[in-house]
């Protein structure tokens, strides 16, 4: 049995992430320990932990496996596959990096601090996102949080970018609302049988997207990369935004792409390195 391992702690935008090294001997981990190390007090600390593994599709650099601080497993997140990016890049010397994931095969590339990633295509359909009933339109779908006759919210958009999501589209700052309160709700609606991440997005001026997310399994996070990608999806398709947005999170700004040539969604932004060490996962 695995006790001591290497670990790096990462962050892309404040959406931090303790990285263990999995590929030369197996780690296996309970949902009691992935919830130990992300602790803040108790632990390490982090948004999410992730195992590097051995990849099994020929030409991928890596197997990127995904736990959330709650200690349940997922299949996408965008800030953590910069990092991973970064630290294949560094210790390979390529810039261009095939991770596989979950969510499928991704495709990043490392100049220095910054990491574009080929996120996919988004899903839109009721049955991928998934919901729990049929919706014609997932461009707004019937949700909301407060009176019915005056609601707090409404209306969101979903989409599915690796994980599901959804967006409430905002006239104000996002930072007017308690997303404390309304995100548990929200995450665990009865109309998401798998929970969703959810979004407060207010579009501004000049191409740009001010967000806010509450992150299954995570909470208020400083940065979510799907939501930013699924923030300029969802706009497109609304009308609201044009393929190329910056997406200002409270830990700074991803650049997102939604390129028409291929339905593919490009995020690029910036990886750290804040620590490493050594942890027993006793």
């Amino acid at each position: 049995m695995v006790t001591m391992v290497n670990y790096l702690k990462m962050n892309g935008l404040g959406n931090d992430f303790v990285v263990l090294y999995g590929r030369t001997r197996a780690i296996a981990l309970s949902g009691d320990q992935v919830r130990w190390i992300a602790d803040r007090e108790a632990g390490i600390g982090c948004d999410q932990l992730i195992v590097m593994e051995p990849a099994s599709v020929e030409q991928c650099d890596v197997f990127m496996r995904i736990y959330n601080h709650d200690g349940g497993e997922v299949s996408a997140c965008g800030n953590a596959t910069r990092c991973i990016a970064a630290v294949v890049g560094k210790e390979t010397g390529k810039s261009n990096i095939r991770i596989q994931t979950g969510a499928g095969l991704l495709n990043a590339v490392v100049k220095g601090e910054c990491v574009s990633v080929d996120m996919g295509t988004p899903k839109f359909d009721w049955q991928s996102i998934p919901l729990a009933e049929e919706f014609g339109d997932t461009r707004g779908i019937e949700l909301q949080i407060g009176p019915i006759d005056a609601p707090v919210l409404h209306t969101p958009s979903v989409v599915n970018v690796g994980n599901p999501h959804a967006i409430f589209w905002v006239m104000d700052d996002p930072d007017n609302y308690d997303l404390n309160l309304f995100g548990p709700m929200l995450e665990n609606h009865p109309v998401f049988p798998e929970r969703a991440n959810i979004s407060l997005a207010q579009v501004l001026p000049g191409e740009k997207v001010k967000l806010r997310v509450w992150e299954r399994g995570v909470g208020l996070t400083k940065a979510c990369g799907t939501a930013a990608c699924a923030v300029v999806a969802a706009g497109v398709r609304k009308g609201l935004v044009g393929r190329k947005i910056d997406v200002h999170l409270p830990g700074g700004i991803l650049a997102l792409e939604w390129r028409k040539k291929d339905n593919h969604i490009l995020m690029s932004g910036p990886w750290k390195l804040d620590a490493e060490g050594e942890i027993s996962l006793e």
